[in-house]
């Protein structure tokens, strides 16, 4: 019986993780859809001060970061399923608002609206937790690099929908593909119905539940910070660079088409490998799949500042890919390691309130460094920040297996 009630709730876990991946591959599609056009349509709708371009890309990574305590207030309130399906609607909104900013050539008012995306962007983020949750400890990575996996079909739906609806507003250009993000909302929630996740349920190999400690407590262990520090830094960096890239590439005489394809390959890169990571981490471990990306994410930097042919562009952004797919994954389920049963919501939103709000200042500081010191500016600070966790993961490991081997004594 007790195999039997174990081979169920796998079935589930991955049941919903399938459900999950999908919903991913419409409402994550709208991530690069605000992401890729933000920063040229912001150019494009400023007169002067070139420099706040990137301030629509930075209010949808502030409106991820805003939304993930609400999000995880209301997933506690009225359960996920509900809760996710509340997200796509805020996301299709949101999209109709931008539209409409574009109509009316306002520039702040599409800045808010990309916010709004991004409040219902914090509930896709929340999928990844979700999963894990619901998962057996032998699933739970894989888990997570299912759901990233919906990103592929993502990154290929986002692009091709600016391309069939830029021009459907004409002379409105983009107005279109804003718009579409309603149609790929209501798709997502359509396919969030099906979840069937069991919000209380405890799994057979979890220890029975314990009383939920002080959230002081809980980010205080070295083992949270240090996730919390990889995690970050593989976003960070990751939304600092592809924000600046599209309007680098362009001032480099390349062309929308090219610069948004280059988006393309960045985003199919991060999601890619999502096939393979969940089996990476279960072989080798968590802190050396993220050593890793953090390794490819100087690599990236390396590329980048050998040249400005579209090359160099397109190939340093696939490994900018890459490197946050091994970095955020790894450090997402070295996260899940921190907390009990009991405390999930509370430190999941914390965690992405954190999380998001620096990725939300990283990609306002993108157009601000790109305009003042360029692309090499950019360049530049990957290599100190990305060797900085570097350091502090070391120290981790090494401090584990200090623990260890003190425990066997």
């Amino acid at each position: 019986m007790g195999s039997q009630q174990a081979a169920d709730q796998l079935a589930l876990a991955k049941r919903n993780t399938l459900v999950l991946a999908s919903a991913n591959a419409f409402l994550g599609a709208c991530a690069p859809i605000a992401i890729s056009l933000g920063a040229i349509i912001g150019d494009y709708l400023l007169d002067e001060d070139k420099s706040l371009a990137t301030a629509p890309v930075t209010g949808f990574n502030l409106g991820v970061a805003l939304g993930a305590l609400p999000a995880a207030w209301l997933m506690r309130l009225i359960g996920r399923r509900y809760g996710f399906m509340t997200g796509a609607l805020i996301t299709g909104l949101g999209g109709l608002a931008a539209a409409l900013a574009l109509f009316q050539l306002n520039f702040w008012f599409f800045a808010v609206s990309l916010l709004l995306v991004g409040i219902g962007g914090a509930f896709v983020q929340q999928y990844r937790f979700a999963a894990a949750d619901g998962a057996p400890e032998s699933f739970k990575a894989q888990a997570i690099s299912w759901v990233l996996i919906g990103g592929i079909f993502a990154a290929i739906i986002g692009p091709q929908t600016v391309i069939f609806a830029r021009d459907l507003f004409a002379p409105t250009l983009f107005a279109g593909a804003y718009a579409g993000l309603f149609v790929l909302s209501m798709i997502g929630m359509g396919i969030l119905f099906l979840l069937r996740i069991k919000e209380h349920a405890v799994l057979l190999d979890d220890t029975p539940e314990e009383p939920a400690r002080p959230l002081r407590e809980i980010i205080g262990q070295r083992s949270f910070l240090t996730a919390l520090a990889c995690g970050v830094c593989s976003f960070a960096l990751m939304s600092f660079m592809m924000t600046g890239a599209p309007l680098a590439m362009i001032g480099c005489g390349y062309s929308t088409d090219l610069a948004t394809l280059g988006i393309q390959w960045h985003v199919l890169a991060m999601f890619g490998p999502s096939f393979f990571t969940g089996k990476l981490i279960a072989r080798f471990g968590r802190e050396t799949i993220v050593a890793t990306g953090l390794v490819i994410l100087i690599c990236c930097a390396i590329i980048a500042s050998l040249g400005i042919e579209i090359w160099n562009f397109w190939l340093a952004l696939i490994l900018l890919g890459i490197g946050w797919n091994f970095g955020f994954i790894g450090a997402t389920a070295m996260v899940t390691r921190t907390y009990r049963p009991s405390e999930k919501n509370k430190v999941q939103g914390v965690h992405d309130v954190i999380l998001f709000g620096t990725v939300a200042f990283s990609s306002l500081m993108s157009g601000q460094v790109l305009n003042a010191f360029g692309w090499t500016g950019i360049i530049m600070i990957v290599w100190p920040v990305a060797g900085l966790c570097l350091i502090l993961l070391a120290l981790q490991v090494r401090s584990e297996r200090k623990n260890r081997a003190f425990a066997l004594q």
